[in-house]
């Protein structure tokens, strides 16, 4: 009879605890967050294509910062502003237009992330370029904001010119050319 009497005190005061333990939290949908992050990705390259700088930089906060490949960090409004400026500018004149790949985003609070892939075409539509990235936004006044922000080539860096090729072999090439 103990034992049967210690079994069900056990049971009761098992019972009892489980009884005062919080209840799980309800569980949250992320997905249309989840979509409005993707919807930033897309608004960023499709004004990258047209060369809307101002546009992009209004999807960073104040203070973000963005990593480019093979270029310096640039850290704020300005200096990312200076960096898309001169990015642009040269896709644009080169003719390449950025394409969106895959990609998955994620939500916790008001911080989240998306990472995916990209490729870079020419004018013909041959890719010349594909890459990965990374950001991590910040939802503030009810809107999604970079505040990370980072991408890479899969291309290596073309090969350095050599000596020679660095050397101007005029004398009016030298000081055109710096």
């Amino acid at each position: 009879m103990r034992p049967l009497k210690s079994l069900i005190l056990a049971l009761g005061t098992v019972l009892a605890l489980s009884a005062c333990a919080p209840a799980a939290p309800p569980a949250v949908d992320t997905a249309g967050e989840e979509a409005a992050v993707k919807a930033a990705t897309r608004t960023w390259l499709e004004a990258y294509n047209a060369g809307d700088v101002e546009k992009i930089v209004a999807l960073y906060t104040e203070d973000a910062v963005l990593m480019p490949p093979h270029a310096a960090t640039a850290n704020g409004h300005a200096a990312i502003r200076a960096f898309l400026t001169a990015d642009t500018a040269g896709a644009k004149a080169a003719g390449i237009k950025l394409v969106p790949g895959a990609s998955t985003a994620g939500v916790a609070g008001d911080t989240a992330w998306e990472s995916g892939t990209y490729t870079v075409t020419n004018a013909a539509g041959t890719t010349v370029d594909s890459g990965s990235y990374l950001s991590v936004s910040h939802k503030s006044k009810g809107k999604w904001l970079y505040y990370r922000d980072t991408y890479n080539s899969d291309r290596p860096l073309p090969p350095a010119p050599s000596a020679s090729e660095k050397k101007p072999k005029h004398r009016s090439a030298a000081r055109r050319h710096p």
